[in-house]
């Protein structure tokens, strides 16, 4: 049985997305030829290979949590409209993670959106699935709007965790499971919460 995601704590945070990757990873991932936990263990590892910063490596794995909304509690009878799986993820990212890693999750959908406005050339990588999503998520975005996601500070960490979300759609690819990054997991939980 998950525990309720109220009584999580920085001591059993991890241990439970690590139980959402070994219950529920095998999962479909809308459309793409890899599940979900293929998907984003892909862009993790393909972030760790090129060096990136731990916040960096961590964001690519936990960007799409919000995916599992049935474990996160999201949807509620005083709901007045979709709860987004960025936005699902997030919340729960939040409490535990640096703002960084939450804003990875937050506004990689805002990512996707803006990069097709700003740099045509980045269409061109965008799954048949990932243009049906942004097409369903508001298309690119309008001027007014890039300029008010180009004041996030995190804009570099947020657009660089999406071109491994991206890049995280290979078929076969082998990669190191959930358990191979949980002591970095564990380290931007502590490093969060200690205030560091």
């Amino acid at each position: 049985m998950r525990p309720d995601i109220n009584n999580l704590t920085a001591e059993t945070i991890v241990a439970f997305i690590g139980s959402i990757f070994d219950r529920r990873g095998g999962e479909e991932y809308l459309g793409e030829p890899v599940t979900m936990d293929e998907h984003m263990l892909q862009g993790a590892t393909i972030a760790e290979r090129n060096g990136q910063p731990e916040e960096i490596i961590v964001g690519a794995l936990l960007h799409d949590i919000g995916h599992f909304t049935s474990e996160f509690g999201t949807f509620t009878m005083g709901d007045t409209e979709d709860r987004h799986h960025e936005d699902a993820g997030a919340e729960v990212l939040e409490r535990f993670f640096p703002s960084v890693v939450t804003d990875c999750c937050r506004y990689h959908v805002a990512a996707k959106r803006y990069l097709c406005a700003t740099r045509p050339e980045y269409f061109k990588r965008l799954s048949e699935a990932s243009i049906h999503s942004m097409n369903l998520q508001g298309g690119p975005m309008s001027p007014k709007e890039v300029a008010e996601f180009e004041k996030n500070p995190n804009l570099k960490q947020i657009i660089a965790v999406r071109y491994f979300d991206e890049a995280g759609k290979i078929a076969g690819m082998d990669t190191p499971d959930f358990w191979h990054f949980a002591p970095m997991v564990q380290r931007l939980v502590n490093k969060h919460l200690s205030g560091t």
